[in-house]
């Protein structure tokens, strides 16, 4: 069997106990900033969904962050489902998959314990990031491809290393968290669309925090539980010889911040849909067909093209291009009534077809839209949504979006105050003093 050099875990331990906060530069830490930012904001708007409501039983009294006492891995599965359940968190190709709502969730679940400040919580995302994204690295895209929904599974090991940090385990226990964690990933792409999806970012939320508490107690694992023969990489892809990565995959490959709540494979083409409407003035009454080219991966993630709810409309290219014509916006309401059964939208999303572009790599966003009306046929190739690494959301966007989520479950005057506290997140002394919204929960 293939296998990696052994000394990958000793690399992924490294990354952790060598990180100094005090190394991480202005832009890397406005990045994280914004992605936790982010973070909170959708995770308080999917307080207000079923799977929202469902697991917030496991809040502490504190809402977002338990004020006292040791760290409960149930209130990282809370959160890390809870900020998953709308589809609206960041992303990154790093890791194929979604990288804040599984790293934020342990720092917010220890703030009892390590009253951690805020460049403390930004140097643990980091190290999270970095340890996940060189996890992912060998194995990646084709351990997506396979199948298996990457946020579940390279997040268990960013969650482990975010807790390590910030429990300031020793090189061996840290070694341990990341081998113990090894044993825990799962998760399905079969599910997407249904409410076990955000349950993916809890479960690996859960694991990561479960497994640095359990080294922290003494709990061992196998050394070569990730790089060895029959460890995780060998059996979840592979594994390929990978360049060793000059600087940090945070700085190289981002994070990407979602402008609609939907899977990010649909991102590209709404808003290749929205800028041929507005150039050419399409009336979605005199369209007559729309066809969208993708790659495989948005093939694969987008399984319902005659989506029957809001979670299976997310993955549904014909109804969110559809709902990009039809509608002024694609937001929160776009997936949910009236507008999923919206005869304008319904009629639109016949007309859709949607296929693979075969020479894209499988996991490309680039998008190819058309649109032919009775005024003729229009088209637009985009490879790239709004709110990349390269090209973040303009700051006006960004607090839109958070007033937008963080109303459905605070009152505006709270919502707006929050945000304006946590623009100051690094500086804070402690994050636990921003983040109390327990009125509310």
């Amino acid at each position: 069997m293939a296998t990696t050099p052994p000394a990958v875990e000793s690399r992924l331990t490294a990354i952790v106990t060598d990180l100094d906060s005090e190394a991480i530069g202005e832009p890397t830490t406005k990045a994280v900033e914004r992605a936790f930012v982010d973070t909170v904001g959708v995770t308080l708007a999917s307080f207000s969904t079923e799977v929202g409501r469902s697991v917030s039983r496991w809040l502490p009294d504190g809402g977002l962050v338990a004020l006292a006492g040791r760290a409960d891995p149930e209130h990282a599965l809370a959160l890390g489902a809870a900020g998953h359940a709308l589809d609206y968190d960041d992303l990154s190709w790093a890791i194929d998959g979604h990288p804040s709502v599984v790293l934020v969730p342990p720092i917010l679940a220890l703030v009892g314990e390590t009253d951690a400040s805020g460049r403390e919580a930004i140097a643990a995302y980091v190290a999270g990031f970095e340890v996940m994204s060189t996890v992912a690295a060998p194995i990646s895209p084709d351990h997506y491809e396979t199948g298996w929904h990457a946020t579940a599974t390279f997040g268990a090991f960013g969650a482990a290393a975010v807790a390590a940090w910030l429990l300031d385990l020793a090189p061996e226990e840290t070694r341990n968290a990341l081998c113990i964690a090894a044993s825990t990933p799962a998760g399905l792409k079969r599910n997407f669309g249904s409410m076990t999806k955000p349950m993916h970012a809890g479960f690996a939320a859960r694991s990561g925090l479960t497994a640095a508490l359990l080294a922290s107690d003494g709990v061992t694992a196998d050394a070569e539980a990730i790089g060895g023969e029959g460890g995780f990489l060998d059996l979840y892809g592979r594994p390929h010889e990978v360049e060793p990565s000059e600087g940090w995959y945070i700085d190289e490959r981002g994070i990407h911040t979602k402008a609609y709540p939907c899977c990010y494979f649909t991102h590209t083409a709404i808003a290749a849909t929205q800028s041929l409407a507005a150039q050419h003035g399409i009336s979605p009454t005199e369209v007559e067909a729309i066809t969208v080219e993708a790659s495989r991966g948005a093939a694969d993630a987008l399984a319902h093209s005659d989506p029957e709810t809001g979670l299976e409309a997310k993955f549904s290219m014909e109804y969110a291009v559809a709902s990009a014509l039809a509608r002024d916006r694609v937001d929160l309401a776009t997936f949910e009534e009236p507008a999923l059964s919206d005869p304008a939208v319904q009629r639109l999303r016949e007309r859709v077809t949607f296929r693979v572009e075969p020479d894209l790599a499988y996991d490309d966003h680039t998008a190819t839209v058309r649109i032919e009306s009775s005024a003729g046929s229009v088209e637009r190739r985009q490879e790239n949504p709004p709110g990349t690494h390269e090209d973040p959301l303009s700051e006006s966007r960004r607090r839109a979006k958070f007033l937008d989520c963080a109303t459905r479950t605070l009152e505006r005057e709270r919502a707006e105050r929050l945000y304006d506290d946590l623009g100051g997140f690094a500086e804070a002394g402690s994050i636990a003093t921003l983040l109390d919204v327990s009125e509310a929960l």
